[in-house]
C-alpha cells in the first residue's frame, strides 16, 4: 500500500455519501492535531473519497494544504461503492465494554479525551452518587419511577423516605 501526500483540493468528496459526518469533524480534527495522521484517506482512481470524508473535513478545518491518501486502484466500481458503505458500517457493529473502556480512560492522564467525544455519558455515570442530591432544578423534564414493594409496610417506609428527600410521590393502587 502506497501512501501519497496530495493537495487537499485534489480530493473530491463522494457526492452521494450517505453518512452525515458533521458531528464528528471537531473530534477528528482534535485527533489529527494531537496524534497526527495515522489513517490516510482512501480514494478511487478519480480521486473521489471512498473512506475518509470526515478526515477531509477535519483537515480543511485545520487549514492543511496536503493530506495522506491511498488510491484504491485494485477495486472496481461496485467494490468501491460496497467498501464505502462497509467501512462505515463495520464500526457501528462493534460495542464498548464499558468497564474496560473506563479502565483505559482512567490511565490517560495528560490528554483530555473529551476532545475526541468521550465524556460523562460514556463511562462515568455508574460512579456518581446522587442519593443526597436535589436534581429537581438540574433537569427541566420530570421522570417517573414505578416501584413494586413486597408489602404495605415496605411501601409506606419507602414513600416516607422519598417524600422526606423532597421527591414528589404518589401511591398507586
Amino acid at each position: 500500500m502506497e501512501v501519497l501526500n496530495l493537495k487537499i483540493d485534489d480530493i473530491k468528496p463522494y457526492e452521494n455519501n450517505p453518512r452525515n459526518n458533521l458531528d464528528a469533524v471537531d473530534a477528528t480534527a482534535n485527533s489529527i492535531k494531537e496524534f497526527g495522521w495515522q489513517q490516510p484517506i482512501v480514494v478511487n482512481k478519480d480521486m473521489v473519497i471512498i473512506a475518509g470524508h470526515t478526515r477531509l473535513l477535519a483537515a480543511k478545518k485545520l487549514g492543511l494544504d496536503t493530506v495522506p491518501v491511498v488510491v484504491a486502484n485494485n477495486l472496481n466500481d461496485e467494490q468501491v461503492r460496497a467498501y464505502r458503505l462497509a467501512d462505515n458500517k463495520t464500526g457501528e457493529l462493534a460495542n464498548w465494554d464499558f468497564e474496560l473502556l473506563n479502565d483505559e480512560l482512567e490511565t490517560i492522564i495528560d490528554i483530555d479525551m473529551s476532545d475526541y467525544g468521550f465524556g460523562l455519558n460514556d463511562t462515568e455515570t455508574d460512579d456518581i452518587d446522587v442519593t443526597d442530591k436535589d436534581l429537581s432544578e438540574t433537569f427541566s423534564e420530570k421522570f417517573e419511577l414505578k416501584v413494586t414493594c413486597d408489602n404495605e409496610s415496605q411501601l409506606e417506609e419507602l414513600y416516607n423516605e422519598l417524600t422526606e428527600r423532597k421527591f414528589e410521590c404518589s401511591i398507586l393502587a
